[in-house]
């Protein structure tokens, strides 16, 4: 795989539409990891692949010294905005998850919500937050699941955009067994099986939603020809509706997501 050339075009996806419409609507999970972590006043936090802040606003509210990072420079700017709207103490720096730019043992916990696991080396990405997460410090991250709405819906993009050769599933990330290739045998890993559910008037109003501010949906569907594109957003909505619990026109979409706390094994000399 051509590693650079997947990157940039990440980005550019990731800049278009716009994030924050859909990020700012997940803080609730952000909040829940928090309480799994377990974090407490005064501990070292970084927000990994941050997006507009969801995980790093969470743990500045629990008083935590928090940097958040992410290579999306409009997201942050976004993040910026929300921290100060909320009055809270936060860092935000431009960075690669593949290449983050702090010493060994920086952090006391290290999260991430859905934001790392689409960096596009999973093992490089893994070995990352292992690095700059304390002996002793957690990991805790949101992951989408394979058989979740995000997981059909990246299906879905990949009919009609297929994805680079040889780049592995995001949602891998989502799979309790993936995990442990990932960080090793010597980490404890606790992974529950979490779901929420998300409320749009329609599940064509949401469909139109993630057109036009999710970017991987927005980039696809603008890369598309006009018949394509109509057929692509008709495919989103028979998607959505499979994973729509209202019972009436309404849409209750049920988000099912990982959410694994990876601790770092202690090092020799403090055991």
């Amino acid at each position: 795989m051509d590693i650079a050339t997947i990157k940039q075009r990440q980005q550019a996806t990731w800049a278009s539409g716009d994030y924050s419409a859909v990020g700012t609507r997940l803080q609730p999970t952000a909040e829940l990891l928090c309480d799994a972590v377990d974090l407490r006043a005064g501990e070292r936090v970084l927000d990994v692949a941050c997006g507009n802040g969801n995980a790093a606003l969470a743990a500045a509210r629990r008083f935590c010294q928090v940097v958040g990072v992410d290579y999306v420079p409009a997201l942050l700017d976004r993040a910026r905005q929300r921290a100060e709207a909320d009055g809270l103490d936060v860092s935000f720096k431009e960075a690669d998850a593949e290449a983050l730019p702090f010493p060994d043992d920086s952090f006391d916990a290290v999260l991430s919500t859905c934001g790392a696991m689409f960096a596009p080396d999973q093992e490089q990405t893994a070995a990352e937050l292992l690095r700059v997460c304390r002996p002793g410090g957690r990991i805790g991250m949101v992951n989408w699941t394979p058989d979740s709405y995000v997981g059909e819906l990246f299906r879905t993009i990949g009919r009609y955009v297929p994805p680079p050769p040889g780049l592995r599933p995001p949602v891998l990330w989502g799979d309790s067994d993936r995990l442990r290739e990932l960080f090793g045998p010597d980490a404890t890993i606790s992974a529950p099986r979490r779901s929420f559910r998300w409320l749009f008037p329609s599940p064509v109003y949401q469909a139109e939603f993630f057109t036009a501010f999710y970017g991987p949906t927005n980039r696809a569907a603008a890369a598309l020809p006009a018949d394509r594109a109509a057929q692509f957003k008709a495919e989103m909505v028979e998607v959505v509706k499979r994973f729509n619990e209202s019972g009436d026109d309404t849409l209750v979409l049920r988000m099912d997501y990982l959410e694994p706390v990876i601790r770092k094994p202690a090092s020799r000399s403090s055991s």
